[in-house]
């Protein structure tokens, strides 16, 4: 962890753009959960109001398009911002508000997590918001991070086979792409890397646990703040894994513990 007590100008900067999730495990809470437990200062766009906790999703409230393209700018005109992470966008509007200002002000690293149903089933992107998603917003992304059900929307067909999925997303405009399989089956679970000269396996013990609220949010925020402090792009999803492997291993309440990389204290839970 990186020392909290250094100056903030050797503090890099992380920003979330995403939904709120009230319950803290998702989301924007989750997201500058992570940023903090990477070192990073983490800066956030509300781009919708979610009534939600570990059960469901019970509300959206989308943000005024307008609205958000106020806090965006407002957020990058305070500091340089090393990485930006976008989450739940939901509504065409509001993707095509983020995609014209970061077409103007392309960050160094945007992680895009197409954030399209949350882990308890319930629908947080809309139909006729994923083709904006990808002619927009792919194109300006250093990485993606689509979970198996993602892909298979996107793709518009079943992944059979992992990295072959990985390389027919990657034909969809982003630089790299993390295709993750934390919803696919067997005792194992199998991350690839393909992009930005590379591609890369992960296979890890799946571990036994339904608390899995918020761990896509934590994999793309960790990404984010490991990019943020320079991480290649490899070493940063490796990074994030673990991140996530900790919080998993440490879950409780139905959501990732995001504490469990601060160790200690962070890492009781009630029985």
């Amino acid at each position: 962890m990186a020392d909290l007590a250094a100056p903030t100008a050797l503090i890099p900067t992380a920003l979330t753009i995403a939904g709120s999730d009230p319950s803290g495990g998702a989301g924007i809470q989750g997201d500058l959960k992570t940023f903090f437990a990477h070192g990073v200062h983490g800066m956030a766009v509300l781009a919708a109001l979610t009534a939600q906790n570990v059960r469901g999703v019970f509300g959206v409230h989308d943000v005024p398009p307008d609205f958000v393209v106020a806090q965006l700018k407002a957020a990058l005109d305070d500091r340089p911002v090393s990485a930006i992470k976008t989450g739940m966008l939901s509504v065409p509007l509001t993707i095509d508000a983020v995609a014209s200002v970061l077409e103007r002000r392309p960050p160094a690293h945007l992680v895009v997590d197409p954030v399209m149903v949350a882990t308890s089933g319930a629908p947080l992107l809309r139909d006729d918001a994923v083709r904006i998603l990808v002619e927009r917003i792919f194109p300006l992304a250093s990485v993606i991070t689509p979970n198996l059900p993602e892909a298979e929307r996107l793709l518009g067909q079943p992944v059979d086979d992992p990295m072959a999925a990985a390389r027919a997303l990657l034909q969809l405009g982003p630089k790299a792409v993390l295709l993750k399989g934390g919803h696919g089956t067997g005792d194992t679970v199998l991350d690839v890397l393909v992009g930005d000269g590379v591609e890369q396996r992960w296979v890890e013990p799946r571990i036994d646990t339904d608390q899995t609220h918020g761990t896509g949010c934590a994999l793309a925020a960790g990404l984010a703040a490991r990019l943020a402090h320079g991480d290649s792009l490899p070493d940063a999803v490796t990074a994030a894994r673990a991140f996530v492997r900790r919080g998993l291993e440490h879950a409780a309440h139905g959501a990732v513990n995001h504490l469990a990389m601060s160790g200690g204290l962070a890492m009781r839970t009630r029985p």
